[in-house]
């Protein structure tokens, strides 16, 4: 067996899916995804695991980060429906409350094409940096987007698992 990849993320932004509930009172993680013919869909996870009700509104906001942890430029983060429909990306932003122990995922959505004409460069960018909500603590995922050429990532609503 052989490593083939390496990534890191800033422990203040380390993603949790289990362990001890950070002080945020929040877990959120991404999950593997599915892919097919050039549509990739990925989830992004929360769960409360405080002990005070956690109030979501709308979409997570999201910033594209390239292996050097740099911000990436020029992709449009736009509503998952402007992408694809049936994919979990879309739907109505609802306000919703976690109660200690509930959960919410939001799902991301893009195409992975290349054919967008010259001049365009694709874009692959390992992370993703994630605020659940306004004045939250930022939580870095590790997505591996591959938008191709397309410029964009679609998120969806927060919905309230189960």
């Amino acid at each position: 067996m052989s490593i083939v990849k390496v990534r890191s993320v800033p422990l203040a932004e380390a993603p949790s899916e289990s362990g001890p509930c950070p002080a945020s009172g929040v877990r959120v993680h991404a999950d593997r995804g599915d892919a097919a013919m050039g549509l990739r869909v990925v989830g992004l996870h929360l769960e409360n695991c405080g002990k005070a009700p956690y109030r979501l509104n709308g979409r997570p906001k999201l910033q594209i980060v390239d292996a050097s942890h740099e911000p990436v430029t020029g992709v449009s983060i736009v509503p998952g429906d402007r992408i694809a429909t049936g994919t979990g990306a879309d739907g109505t932003p609802r306000d919703i409350i976690l109660e200690p122990g509930e959960r919410a995922y939001a799902g991301l959505v893009w195409r992975n094409t290349t054919e967008a004409g010259d001049g365009y460069v694709p874009v692959n960018a390992p992370y993703l940096r994630v605020w659940a909500r306004p004045g939250a603590r930022p939580v870095m995922t590790t997505p591996e987007l591959d938008l191709g050429t397309t410029g964009r990532l679609g998120v969806g609503p927060w919905k309230k698992e189960g």
